[in-house]
């Protein structure tokens, strides 16, 4: 008896054309997760202590993320294959960095800074000096139909421009003094960093066990399978992007320094700290570089583009594809819409955060989706052809 009822309930309407219609099962989650972050958002006062000691914790945990990434590779090769103990090796790859640092505070840091200060301090001028050339430009016959309209254009983001790099350079000082805080907290963030950095070496396997003993027996294995998926995602997007920012800097100063272009080295270096934002870094790196080649002259103008087209060709064929591959699986307008995104809303930040962020939030929504398509029985046959694919790749 009770089978036939259950019989007739799995073969009313109600039962076909909603609880087993998958747009409304998926609609019911989607109203279910928008009716969550709006509570949440009702009751946000009360995680207000919560975010304001994320804050201030959160550059010496990212500075140590990032670094833990690149030098736990080194330190695994110590251990493992020169028998060092996992102490030791740390301790060695420490004192590797601190003898680099060492080096580069001695010459290289002081060139770098001297270059930084004499491009502020002549940036009024440069942008003059630009003025001057596009005046000229626009006496060309080709452009005499436009102009007015080009005059006028050009005069009003001069006068910005001039203003905002007269304003810079009189009020660095001002500025500098304004954020005595906030380079106070880098400080205290990069003096910690070391510390929280050796136990992020040394305890990275006890804290993932400890971490898996808040779940459940039940749902441990899929949550360590987690765990290690977003592990490979954040080390090889921070590995990659470290690895090509390194080979576009030093790219682009070499190239600089063969054309003959001022401040080469410092120029190249912000191209490759700038290029860790995927797409928008390397065109913004290019923006003083265009006002100092058109001070220089119209050849260098062309000098540069021509860099910049061999750098880009160079990169995109071959450096990032070997370097980065495919390891985040994330189409390219997306990243742009997370960045635009992220960084309208959460500044810096969520411009060098927001694409590692996501590839994590996108490990665990494929994890409870395919938990999701296992349990409730909507996606049967979707299921059945993944299992015949993948039978006959094993073959």
């Amino acid at each position: 008896m009770e089978s036939q009822k259950n019989k007739r309930f799995s073969d009313s309407l109600f039962y076909k054309w909603f609880l087993n219609n998958q747009a409304v099962i998926a609609i019911l989650i989607t109203l279910l997760v928008f009716l969550t972050v709006f509570l949440f958002t009702k009751i946000s006062f009360v995680f207000a202590p919560v975010v304001s000691f994320l804050t201030v914790i959160m550059l010496p945990i990212v500075i140590s993320a990032l670094l833990y990434y690149l030098i736990k590779p080194l330190v695994d090769f110590l251990e493992k294959r020169v028998g060092l103990s996992r102490v030791s090796a740390i301790f060695t790859v420490f004192t590797i960095i601190v003898i680099l640092l060492i080096w580069a505070g001695s010459g290289f840091f002081p060139m770098i800074r001297t270059q930084v200060l004499s491009f502020v301090e002549n940036l009024p001028g440069y942008i003059r000096v630009v003025n001057s050339e596009a005046d000229k430009l626009l006496q060309n016959p080709w452009l005499t139909s436009y102009q007015a309209e080009l005059q006028e254009m050009l005069a009003n983001i001069t006068s910005k421009a001039v203003d905002y790099a007269e304003s810079f350079s009189k009020n660095a000082l001002d500025w500098a003094s304004n954020f005595a805080g906030a380079i106070a907290r880098v400080t205290v963030a990069i003096l910690i960093s070391p510390f929280i950095l050796f136990y992020f070496l040394r305890d990275s396997g006890k804290m993932k066990n400890g971490l898996l003993q808040i779940f459940p027996t039940k749902i441990r294995r899929p949550t360590a399978r987690v765990l290690g998926d977003i592990n490979k995602q954040l080390s090889g997007y921070v590995q990659g992007q470290v690895t090509v920012a390194i080979i576009v800097g030093l790219m682009f100063a070499v190239m600089y320094s063969i054309v003959g272009l001022r401040y080469a080295v410092t120029f190249g270096i912000l191209a490759g700290f700038l290029n860790m934002v995927p797409y928008l870094g390397s065109f913004l790196a290019q923006l003083p570089v265009i006002i100092l080649a058109m001070v220089q002259g119209p050849l260098m103008v062309v000098k540069i583009a021509i860099v910049f087209v061999i750098e880009q060709t160079i990169e995109g064929r071959f450096v990032s594809p070997l370097v980065l591959g495919s390891k985040l699986s994330i189409h390219p307008l997306t990243i742009m819409f997370i960045l635009l995104t992220a960084g309208s809303m959460f500044g810096v930040w969520g411009v060098f955060l927001g694409i590692p962020i996501y590839a994590s939030v996108k490990v665990i929504v494929k994890e409870i989706f395919d938990w999701y398509k296992a349990v409730s029985g909507l996606y049967e046959e979707d299921l059945h052809v993944k299992g015949e694919n993948e039978s006959e790749d094993a073959k």
